[in-house]
């Protein structure tokens, strides 16, 4: 299967907005109260797109059924930014289709970042993660990114964020 990581399209968003927020709910990863409020911000993804990059792993042309997963690339600061600093891009919300788990494509769009920081000319690129994301853990360690644990903070009391670095 061909995958090509590119921009989300308009047209696109609801149908990334829903794979993103069914990624999270399917993992386990809205805890602590939060899902209600963070369900509404992974669907958002026109609110996202209006202060990021919003990439897609697409298959078969990149119709919106093809879509595989998506992520959130925030070049420079802003809204979107939870942890960049100067000279520092930012990831968010990394999902992959349940059905597209297991074949590289979160791989494929934490390159396409890594790819969009270095022609930006970025120092680094940074993500938050949560404690229960194990599997992203394992890939972004596989790709280079350390522990940043100075930079780990609470979004809301009881749920902490990892805080992970690649310097490029």
């Amino acid at each position: 299967m061909d995958i090509t990581i590119r921009r989300a399209r308009p047209e696109e968003y609801e149908t990334l907005g829903d794979l993103t927020a069914q990624a999270y709910l399917d993992g386990g990863h809205l805890d602590h109260g939060a899902a209600d409020r963070y369900l509404h911000v992974l669907r958002d993804v026109a609110g996202r797109a209006a202060h990021a990059e919003i990439l897609v792993a697409a298959a078969d042309g990149g119709a919106p059924h093809a879509l595989l997963g998506g992520v959130t690339f925030v070049p420079s600061g802003g809204p979107m930014a939870d942890i960049a600093r100067d000279g520092e891009t930012e990831i968010r919300m990394l999902a992959v289709s349940p059905t597209a788990r297991g074949r590289g494509v979160g791989e494929l769009l934490v390159r396409g970042c890594v790819e969009r920081s270095r022609e930006a000319g970025r120092t680094r690129l940074v993500l938050s993660s949560s404690p229960s994301m194990r599997t992203a853990h394992r890939l972004y360690e596989r790709l280079g990114f350390a522990r940043a644990p100075e930079r780990d903070w609470y979004p809301i009391p009881g749920l902490p964020l990892l805080a992970y670095a690649l310097t490029l």
